[in-house]
């Protein structure tokens, strides 16, 4: 088992003056899982492939323990990959795709075939050893190909976006099954998804690209909590959270017919850049619809006008025990989307008007210009 690091780790493609990975700075622990996420284009998986040895490092560097293996062709990086398309030899057993780099790497007979039935046991893969892929469905396959990471006993897994070709639900079968395998093997991974939920479940820590540059690294639950820019919190979420612009008043935000109370170091923060505004983010669970009873800890600007701001329903998703109201809000001259979350025993009709204010302990604070996390 090895810690991977990251150090200022810089690729440009030819014929490009931006850089597709820009300086990435990871260090990743013996027997981590870190899942690299965002959206397309934003360098998870050159990343990930110049950990592989698959993609030049045009500055800083890549270690593997101690080992610097920046330059060092991949059959010598003792790292194991596993592919988006699974990459099997349609022409053999199941048992010789999960065997063959041992085979070529000389191992004795019987010692492949005692690590490829402990890998096939791991995995329920025992009864379909002597089939070819194509007798196969998709999950099967991903696991074969999991399986040949598996015998090669290697230093670090890497995964690029291994569960992308599955159906939705075998996709969350999966996802729990290659979690738990991972941490009863203890070997080191590195997965790349562009689905923040699969990182969000996943990840022992979760770094998140934008434009080839780290956005945030930390823990599922932290990001979550805090995320440190406006990106990071519109991306790691779903529902996503809800961002609004909104002007800075006496104690707080004013959030429609309401003032929202924030941190004073946040307001501090906001005017010592000279900003006016700021943008708020609110989850959808963390609205309060002060018209079906909601307590809200939000001060209405005054006697005569209803508290917060009004919501117009458009789509109402039911989920048993919550729903999801999917609506629109004029917001100062803007019209936004909002999606709130409710009772699922007292759900809204379309074209209701709700009223909702966010609750003050719960409310996210960024710099509208930077886009930088401004509350505690």
């Amino acid at each position: 088992m090895a810690t991977v690091t990251y150090d200022k780790a810089t690729r440009i493609y030819p014929g490009s003056d931006k850089p597709a990975v820009d300086q990435l700075d990871i260090a990743i622990e013996d027997g981590e899982f870190l899942v690299l996420v965002g959206p397309s284009g934003c360098g998870k998986s050159t990343s990930l492939r110049m950990l592989a040895g698959l993609e030049d490092v045009n500055g800083g560097a890549i270690r593997i323990g101690d080992r610097d293996v920046t330059h060092l062709p991949p059959k010598d990086r003792d790292i194991a990959m596993v592919f988006q398309n699974y990459a099997l030899y349609p022409h053999m057993t199941v048992a010789d795709n999960m065997g063959f780099a041992l085979k070529i790497a000389g191992v004795n007979k019987t010692e492949i075939r005692q690590k490829v039935e402990d890998a096939a046991r791991i995995l329920d893969l025992t009864e379909y050893l002597g089939r070819k892929p194509k007798a196969l469905s998709g999950g099967q396959r991903q696991r074969v190909a999991m399986g040949r990471a598996i015998v090669r006993e290697p230093q670090v897994f890497l995964m690029d976006e291994p569960l992308s070709n599955l159906d939705a639900k075998l996709r969350v079968q999966t996802r729990t099954q290659i979690a738990g395998l991972q941490r009863r093997l203890g070997i080191t991974t590195v997965y790349v998804t562009h689905d923040q939920v699969e990182a969000m479940t996943m990840g022992d820590r979760v770094a998140v690209l934008k434009d080839g540059l780290l956005q945030q690294v930390d823990s599922p639950r932290n990001m979550y909590d805090r995320p440190a820019n406006l990106f990071v919190a519109g991306f790691i979420g779903s529902p996503a959270m809800n961002l609004v612009e909104v002007p800075i008043t006496d104690g707080g935000v004013k959030f429609g017919n309401s003032v929202v109370p924030v941190s004073r170091e946040a307001l501090t923060a906001a005017a010592d850049r000279g900003d006016r505004t700021v943008t708020v983010g609110v989850r959808p669970e963390h609205f309060d619809v002060v018209e079906q009873g909601g307590e809200s800890t939000a001060t209405p600007l005054s006697k005569d006008a209803p508290a917060g701001l009004a919501v117009t329903v458009n789509v109402v998703e039911e989920l048993g025990a919550d729903g999801y109201v999917y609506g629109t809000a004029e917001v100062g001259d803007e019209r936004k989307d909002l999606v709130v979350r409710v009772n699922g025993r007292r759900v809204p009709e379309k074209g209701a008007l709700l009223r909702v204010v966010p609750r003050a302990g719960e409310l996210h604070v960024f710099s509208t210009s930077s886009g930088e996390r401004l509350s505690d």
